[in-house]
């Protein structure tokens, strides 16, 4: 089980240009074999075989690695298990990642991941994102601000924007069928100091699982009245 675990990542990771050491797949391992010990305590997630996880938690969460630069200071919004954090953070370690989750317990077992992989450039936050854009300590302090699978693009730029210096980027990990979405946010995300600078459709390596990363540059300070308070942003998006 383990060989076949070690060969299938490193495969898949060297077709998106990851090149994995003995370390990193390691680690990855290890990763998997907590997660899916938690899942039988709290719901992590739905994907529990095997090669499963490694294509669409750990594979999808790398297809983000061409975006970012070393030494960058990236918080992930809605990390739920760990995703993308926990990969990136295997992989860059001079990168520095800060995880945020509105559930306590999920918050517990990343803190578990982190310990048991020794990984010291990631860091837990309990809190949901309207909370926290509002504080000073984390507001527009961060040069990335990515998420997975959260929400609809007006929604998720009121979450990640306000994270995020000017210059900096958010990085939405979507699925296929996202032009609607990308057209109804144009007034969210300029209102909230972005512009869509890329969309990048492509298919997960070997499979016909579609995916689009949408990369928003910060191009101005989000107004400081943004995020609105807890659960309004999904309530009443923008528009």
């Amino acid at each position: 089980m383990k060989e076949d675990f070690n060969k299938n990542l490193k495969v898949l990771a060297q077709e998106i240009d990851v090149n994995l050491n003995e370390e990193q797949i390691k680690s990855f391992y290890e990763y998997m074999n907590l997660l899916l010990e938690w899942n039988e305590k709290i719901n992590l997630t739905a994907i529990t075989e095997q090669n499963e996880v490694i294509l669409k938690h750990f594979i999808d969460s790398m297809t983000v690695l061409k975006d970012l630069k070393d030494n960058q200071n990236i918080i992930d919004v809605g990390t739920g298990a760990g995703f993308p954090g926990i990969p990136i953070a295997i992989v860059k370690k001079n990168c520095k990642i800060t995880l945020m989750d509105s559930l306590n317990k999920r918050i517990k077992f990343l803190d578990e991941v982190i310990n048991k992989l020794e990984l010291k450039n990631v860091n837990t936050i309990h809190s949901r994102a309207e909370d926290m854009g509002q504080n000073t300590l984390y507001r527009e302090k961060f040069d990335i601000a990515i998420s997975r699978a959260v929400a609809n693009l007006t929604v998720l730029s009121e979450y990640l924007l306000p994270f995020v210096k000017v210059g900096g980027m958010c990085i939405c990990m979507k699925g296929p069928d996202i032009a609607d979405e990308i057209k109804n946010s144009d007034f969210a995300i300029n209102e909230l100091g972005g512009k869509i600078v890329s969309v990048d459709d492509f298919e997960l390596p070997n499979s016909d699982i579609k995916r689009n990363i949408v990369i928003i540059e910060k191009v101005k300070n989000t107004p400081k009245k943004y995020p609105r308070k807890a659960g309004i942003p999904s309530k009443l998006p923008l528009a």
